[in-house]
Parts: structure tokens; sequence; C-alpha cells
């Protein structure tokens, strides 16, 4: 009797034991995905808020201005107007309409060509006075200064700064964000690469993705797909930049020699390199899917006077079609997010893309071209952030379609 209540309460503390490890592990397991779904929140939060700061901002930097003499009726400029002004784009006032005058731009560099050095004094003492004192005396003056040397009295008149709204960033032609005097903010062009060089290399390596998923999984021999499915996992695990190697040594080259173009460095080149790189997840992914259809559902088929080729399309791509959406969502994203490769091929040109034979420059490439050498909250650091956020909205947008129309054919299936 004893040994029979010694092994009950063995039992029990066991039982005891075994579920505290239950929970703790339950625990522990709840803890991860929370501390993961908090931190993948916090990044989206801090993404968003550092790149919408961009909007309601100037587009000069605040320790420069842009003054006129009080007697111009020009009173305001847009960033567009100002760079085509310093680069002689605009010459008269009459063109941005003010009166019928030659433009003078000023810069402080040019302060001693009105001036003699004994008024600017020794010690550059008498800068503001000086600048004052030009300004006021030119009518058709254009100048560039230093907010800092802006006497009280200033006789000149301020240019505002144009305000960086969405509909200029997002609709902006030309990218240059380190222009002066004003930044040139326009993403249209980065946002038109990105999505040309994605599309063309998903249409690219999904038809290709797909057959050859469909080559291993129902028709290749088994010492066949043995050998062929370690080799295109392995070329998943190849770095991005040995592929940009790979499109500067053999792409580039035979796409300029095609195509009888001055450089090889394309939008298309840039599609080639990301469809090889997007294959292996498509092929390996769709491939297992393919594989997962019911043998049952197959000799169904197959016994109902279906040929082999009828049994794929009608019955193993339908079941597998979750696996294959899965494969597709997966290389899109590969290919809308990579960076290197895509830097390496497409002539990083930010200019608005007319075909696919002529560089571009995707969003992934210019944050990371240009984020090291952007101050950390100036403009330009606030421009990469919303371009990031800009990327963020449409792998979104990409993934919710794609979720969507998997959806609905599962639906008219049922």
């Amino acid at each position: 009797m004893q040994k029979l209540f010694l092994q009950k309460s063995i039992c029990n503390r066991v039982k005891f034991f075994r579920k505290l490890l239950e929970r703790l592990i339950e625990g522990l397991l709840m803890l991860s995905g929370g501390l993961t779904s908090l931190i993948v929140v916090l990044i989206v939060v801090f993404l968003f808020r550092e790149g919408l700061g961009i909007f309601g901002s100037p587009s000069m930097e605040t320790s420069s201005v842009l003054v006129v003499n009080k007697s111009n009726p020009i009173k305001s400029l847009t960033a567009a107007q100002i760079k085509n002004i310093f680069d002689q784009n605009i010459t008269h006032w009459n063109e941005i309409g003010g009166k019928k005058d030659t433009i003078i731009l000023f810069r402080i560099d040019d302060l001693t060509n009105y001036v003699s050095e004994e008024e600017v004094g020794a010690n550059l003492e008498n800068v503001p006075a000086c600048l004052n004192k030009v300004v006021d005396s030119i009518p058709n003056i254009l100048a560039f200064l230093p907010a800092n040397k802006i006497p009280k009295n200033f006789k000149g008149v301020i240019v505002p700064s144009e305000k960086i709204s969405p509909g200029t960033f997002l609709g902006g032609k030309e990218w240059f964000p380190t222009a002066e005097p004003a930044a040139q903010m326009g993403v249209l062009p980065l946002i038109l690469g990105t999505l040309l060089v994605s599309f063309v290399a998903i249409l690219i390596a999904l038809p290709l993705g797909l057959s050859t998923a469909i080559y291993m999984g129902e028709i290749a021999p088994d010492g066949i797909r043995r050998i062929m499915k370690p080799v295109i996992e392995l070329l998943a695990g190849i770095p991005s930049v040995v592929y940009g190697f790979f499109g500067l040594v053999v792409i580039v080259p035979l796409i300029k020699n095609a195509f009888g173009l001055d450089v090889g460095e394309t939008a298309l080149s840039g599609s080639i390199i990301l469809a090889i790189m997007a294959l292996p997840t498509i092929i390996t992914i769709s491939e297992d899917a393919m594989r997962n259809t019911p043998r049952a559902m197959k000799e169904a088929s197959l016994a109902l006077g279906a040929t082999k080729w009828q049994t794929i399309y009608k019955v193993v791509i339908p079941y597998s079609a979750s696996g294959i959406t899965a494969a597709a969502i997966l290389g899109i994203g590969r290919a809308v997010g990579e960076t290197m490769a895509v830097l390496m091929v497409t002539g990083n040109a930010s200019v608005m893309p007319h075909s696919i034979l002529q560089p571009v420059r995707t969003i992934p490439a210019t944050i990371a071209a240009e984020l090291g050498e952007a101050p950390q909250g100036g403009l330009h650091y606030q421009a990469l952030f919303a371009l990031g956020c800009i990327l963020f909205l449409i792998t979104l947008i990409i993934n919710l379609s794609v979720e969507s129309i998997s959806k609905r054919k599962k639906g008219e299936r049922h």
C-alpha cells in the first residue's frame, strides 16, 4: 500500500513538473511572438515617423536664404524655378512673371566684385552691411546668402522657401536632393524605375520558375530531381553582389551588343538579374506545393481518362495554387527589395524611364547609395526614409493584391 502511494505521489509530481514546463514553454513562445510583433511595429512606426517629417519642410536648408530687391514683384519661387535660374535655363525675370530684366545671380563669394576689401573689413565684420548695400542697389538681383549674415535692418526681401508637399514629392520628375540652393525631391522616376525593373523581372521569372517546378515535381525522374533540387536551392544562398558581378561581366555586355546601345547598364539588365535571383525561391516553393497534391486526386484524374498534362493543369496546379501564390509573393518581394545587384547593373540614373533599354534607378538602390552621405535629421535623410515608406507600401499593396486574388480563386473553386 505504501509502495502504491509512493508511486502515485511520484506520478503526480511528474505531471506537475510537466505541466509547469509546458506552461513555461507556452509563456516563452508567447513572449517571443509578442516581442517580435512589437519590434516589427516599432520599426514601421520609426520608418514612417522619420519619413513623413519631410512633408511641410522647406526645400532649402534653414542655414541659407534667397533674397531679392524690395522693388522686385517676385515674392516666391518654386524649387524647380530656383534650379532653372541657377542652371541658367531661366535668365530673365519676365519668364517667371516679373519685370523684363536680366536676372543677376549673387553669392557671398561675389561680394568683393561689388565692394572693396576695405569696406568688408579686415575681420569680415562689415559683411552684413555690405550685403545690405549690394542687395539694395541692384533691382534685378537674386542673392543666395547665409542666413546668419542677414542684418536686422535688411533692405531686401527674403524669398520664402517652397514647402515640400506629398504632390510635389510623389509627382516630381527630378531627384537631386543635394542641389543648391533648393533640393529637387521628385521621386516619380525612382518609383517608376522600381516598378519597371520588378515587373519585367517577374514576367521573366514566374513562367520559367513555374515551368521548372512542374518539370521537377511531376515529370523529371527521381535521379534528376535529386540533383536539380539541391543545386537550385544553392542558388538562393549566393550573395547578391556576386549576381551583380555576373551581371556586369556577362549580362551588361550581352545587352549592349545585342541592341547596339552605348551602355549596357539598363532596366533590362536589372530585370534579368532579378529574375535569376528570384527563380530559386519560386521553383522551390512551387515544387514543394505541387508534390503535396494527394496522390489519390492525381490517380482519380488519370483513371477518368485525363492525360498527364491535363492532370497537371486541371488538378495539380489548382490544388497547389496557394503555394504558387506564396512563391510569387516571395519572388516579387525579392525583386522589389533587391539592392546591390540592381545598383550595379541598371546604370543608377534617376531619370524618367521611357524604355527598358535605358538606365534607371530603383528605390532600394537610391537608399543604399545615398544614406551614408546624408546628414542625420536633415532634409536628404528624411527624404530617404520617405522612400523607405514608399517601398514598404508598394510591397504591402503587392502582397495584399496577390492574397486577394488567391482567396477569390479559392472561393470560385469551392
